[in-house]
This record gives C-alpha cells, sequence and structure tokens, in this order.
C-alpha cells in the first residue's frame, strides 16, 4: 500500500477545494459576483476536475468544455448582452477567469482567448455587421475563434511582424505565419495582425475555410497539455475587403486586445494559486511524520502562511485593478504589474505546495505539478515576465529600454 494512503491521505482526484479568504475581500464583492463565483467553481468541480488529471496526460484537449464554457457565460462575459456578451462588468469577469484556471490553466485560456483576444477586438474594432455576424455565434460556442499576432521570429517585439496582407481588388491578398496559436488547430475565425502595403498594423477576420489558410497542430509541450495550441499559415489568403476590422489601425490594436486578456491572467493565476496552496494545506493536516502531522512542523507552517499571504496580496491587487477597470481607469502598466506579479506568485506557490507534498506532488494525484507546468507557460505567453518588469520600467521612469 502506498505510505499516503497508509497514513490516511484521501486521493486528491476528487475535488475538495475550498476558497481562501484571509482578508475577507468577499465583502467587497457584490451578490453577482459571488453567484458568478460559485456557479463556476462548481462548473469546474462537476466538468473540469475529474477529466483534467486524463487528458493532460495524453496531451489532449477536451473540445466538450466548449459548450460547457459558452452555457456558464464565460464567452466574453463583460461584453454587451445584445451580442451575446454576459453584460457583467470587469471583477465578473476576472472571477471567473480565477475559477476557470483554479481547475486548469487551458481552459482558462479557452475562455479568454475567445472572449478577450476574438470578441472583444470584433466589438471594440468591428462594423456592426461583424458584430452581428460573429459575436453571438462565438458567445454560444457555435463558432471557435482564435488570435494571430505572435510570428516564428517575432514574439516580445510585434512591431516586427511580417505577415501582410496587399489590395487586390475586393480583396486583400494575406501572407505569413503566426506561432503559438491558442485555439487555432480547431478555430473557425481567427482575428489576425497583419502590415499593409504602407506597413501600418490591420486587424482581419480570416475564415478557416479561406483558400491558403491552414492551422497545423503544435505537438511535444510539456506544459499546458489538454490546451490546443498550433499554427496560422497564410498562403496567398483571400480576404475580402469586409473582413478588416474598420476602427483600428496600428499596434493599439492588438495591444488593448493583449491588456483584456493579461487583466485575465492576473485574476486567473490566483485560482491556480490557491488550488495549489489548498492541496498543500489539507496534506499537511493529513500527513503523518515522526508521529504528527507535518503541518506541526514549523518549517511547514513557514511555508503555508507565506503562501496565504501572497494569495492574499495578489487578491488585492487584482480587486484594486478590477476596480480601476470597471472605471475605465486601469492602464495597461498597471494590469502589466498585476499580470506578472500574480503569476510569479502562483509559480512560486505550486512550488512550495510540491515540497510540502514530498514525492507525492510530483505525480497526478495531486494538483500542483500540473499547476506548475502550465504557469511556466503562463508566465511567458501574454507578455514575458520580464518584458512586463520593462513595461513598469517605461511607466516609472519614462525611460524606454526597449529602443
Amino acid at each position: 500500500m502506498p505510505d499516503h494512503q497508509a497514513n490516511g491521505v484521501k486521493s486528491a482526484r476528487e475535488d475538495r477545494f475550498q476558497g481562501h479568504d484571509y482578508y475577507n475581500i468577499d465583502a467587497l464583492l457584490s451578490d453577482d459576483h459571488l453567484l458568478a463565483r460559485d456557479a463556476v467553481r462548481n462548473w469546474v468541480k462537476q466538468e473540469v476536475s475529474p477529466i483534467i488529471e486524463d487528458y493532460s496526460n495524453r496531451a489532449e484537449c477536451p473540445y466538450h468544455l466548449f459548450k460547457g464554457l459558452a452555457e456558464i457565460g464565460a464567452f466574453g462575459p463583460s461584453l454587451p448582452e445584445e451580442y451575446g456578451g454576459g453584460g457583467m462588468d470587469e471583477i465578473a469577469y476576472g472571477i471567473i477567469m480565477q475559477e476557470l484556471e483554479r481547475g486548469y490553466s487551458g481552459v482558462r485560456s479557452m475562455a479568454s482567448v475567445q472572449g478577450s483576444l476574438v470578441m472583444y477586438p470584433i466589438y471594440r474594432f468591428g462594423s456592426e455587421e461583424q458584430r452581428r455576424k460573429y459575436l453571438p455565434k462565438l458567445a454560444s460556442g457555435e463558432m471557435i475563434g482564435c488570435f494571430g499576432l505572435t510570428e516564428p521570429d517575432h514574439g516580445s517585439n510585434p512591431n516586427g511582424m511580417i505577415t501582410n496582407i496587399k489590395e487586390d481588388g475586393d480583396h486583400y491578398i494575406l501572407n505569413g505565419a503566426k506561432m503559438w496559436i491558442t485555439n487555432s488547430p480547431v478555430a473557425d475565425v481567427a482575428v489576425v495582425w497583419a502590415k499593409d502595403e504602407e506597413g501600418i498594423v490591420r486587424g482581419v477576420i480570416v475564415e478557416k475555410d479561406m483558400p491558403g489558410f491552414s492551422a497545423p497542430e503544435i505537438h511535444g509541450k510539456w506544459s499546458l497539455r489538454a490546451s490546443i495550441t498550433g499554427e496560422l499559415v497564410f498562403e496567398d489568403v483571400r480576404v475580402p475587403k469586409a473582413n478588416i476590422l474598420p476602427k483600428v489601425k496600428g499596434l493599439k490594436g492588438p495591444l488593448s486586445c493583449l491588456s483584456k486578456a493579461r487583466y485575465g491572467i492576473a485574476w486567473g493565476a490566483i485560482g491556480a494559486a490557491m488550488d495549489c496552496y489548498d492541496s498543500a494545506l489539507r496534506y499537511s493536516q493529513e500527513r503523518i511524520q515522526f508521529g504528527k502531522p507535518i503541518g506541526q512542523f514549523q518549517l511547514t507552517q513557514k511555508k503555508l502562511a507565506e503562501m496565504i499571504t501572497e494569495i492574499t496580496k495578489a487578491q488585492l491587487l487584482a480587486w484594486r485593478l478590477g476596480t480601476l477597470a470597471n472605471e475605465g481607469k486601469a492602464t495597461p502598466a498597471q494590469i502589466s504589474m498585476a499580470k506578472r506579479n500574480n503569476v510569479h506568485m502562483a509559480l512560486e506557490i505550486a512550488r512550495e505546495s510540491r515540497q510540502i507534498h514530498g514525492g507525492m506532488g510530483s505525480t497526478n494525484e495531486y494538483p500542483v505539478m500540473r499547476h506548475m507546468m502550465n504557469l511556466e507557460t503562463v508566465l511567458t505567453y501574454e507578455g514575458t515576465h520580464d518584458v512586463h518588469l520593462l513595461i513598469t520600467g517605461l511607466d516609472i521612469t519614462g525611460l524606454n529600454a526597449f529602443s
């Protein structure tokens, strides 16, 4: 019999997660916020937690969850209801992302890419015809979307992109490639950013059945294994001019979308951290060594106390950022600070939690190693850890380290 079973530790495949709110931050939330959180938390416990280890082990995406995410209102929860969104505020959006990432970072990616990187730019920069055509189907999960900005040779420097469009009568001819694109192999539409003949970045909606457009899957990932990732390849793709996003030119378009997604990640990472802390706390109370629970040892208490302290700080940071976002006052630099801090916090907590679990922490019987591997990628995407540091540096000094 394995040692952990002999000491009465139950299998972690049963989702016994309990929320952690050391500073009573719930008192700052509305009834709608709490209802949304509880609904998504219950959905994760019923639909995600029982299957996600198996899908992650097999490196397969649970495609059926796209429809479930639509049913719980996770696609565009802060967009207007007339376009299929939830009509909720930015704190509600953040809380939903927190609960999804508590289950699995890739599930939060499914929702945040669809809502923040596909629906949001179509809503903010698209024509009314584009809004009516795409948003309700994206909100209902009838269509899946992806976002094409990162290129094989241009990650942190999007302005260096070489993907381009050239006029050809009533169409544009699109050529180029994008890399590390969540959802791309299964996407029905892609919001793609490309340079026009004047070198100006434009947004264009590309549909999967357009000749010359392909989206091969990327294999061999050690992180986000249950999330589908691929490329976008454009070889003389004829895109109608009606598919250009008319209300934006330049990098401010894609960067504003990234701010929306990074905001969601700042909340989402807290969910992953809480799941690791929750598992470590419970394990420390049940695992017996030297005749007593390991949670009675000073060094274990130190780890747990530091974990809940950092989670609490991150919760307060996210809540304040959410209030600023609701007022339209959250700056990209403030969002960068929260994304960088909260993801790094969650990764450190995953590592400490793994130590508390001992050898069992490296197995799929507990969620911590899965979260740890996923957070290694979350630390990099939507702006790397170091790039967000330099965004803060630019904001406080006025001196641009990128030039």
